[in-house]
């Protein structure tokens, strides 16, 4: 998780759920590229035709509430989003993000102050987000070494195997 990362921002309200992030009438498919195509769909329509690989979601409290489902940050990995930071995260949702390899951070300011476009740096070994645009540092709790390399991995299916020789 050396390198940083920087991308555009796109910020969003508290209370995004699972529903809202991937809705059901798309979870009869696991294939991430038919996912990403319906990522964010109900909330913000053309939300995948402008995100760009890297691009950062910002978003406020309860990220990720409702049905506990992997497709949801599956979606938002596969449609190019490289981090997720959000006030805080329903507790499935960011056992699934970590399961999966989705970086995600807490902040408790960054979503009030920060504006959909704005250019955002982040390095997440050392826990540090700089929204470019508005020449502001926050600093947000950062994982443990062994969480750092399950993200970096890939996930924890990739981090097991490679634990175990596979």
């Amino acid at each position: 998780m050396n390198t940083p990362i920087e991308g555009n921002s796109f910020v969003y309200r508290d209370n995004i759920d699972t529903d809202v992030i991937i809705p059901a009438r798309y979870l009869n498919t696991s294939d991430e590229k038919e996912l990403a195509s319906h990522c964010l769909e109900d909330l913000d329509k053309d939300f995948v035709n402008k995100v760009e690989h890297g691009d950062i979601i910002i978003a406020g409290e309860n990220f990720g509430c409702g049905s506990s489902r992997e497709h949801a940050p599956i979606s938002i990995k596969a449609c190019g989003v490289s981090v997720v930071i959000a006030k805080s995260f329903a507790r499935i949702f960011f056992r699934n993000a970590i399961n999966i390899g989705l970086p995600i951070l807490e902040h408790p300011t960054l979503a009030d102050e920060a504006k959909t476009g704005d250019r955002i740096f982040v390095d997440l070994t050392n826990g540090i987000v700089k929204n470019i645009t508005q020449n502001k540092e926050y600093t947000c709790t950062k994982f443990p070494k062994e969480i750092q390399d399950l993200i970096q991995q890939g996930g924890l299916i990739n981090y097991t195997k490679k634990k175990l020789g596979v």
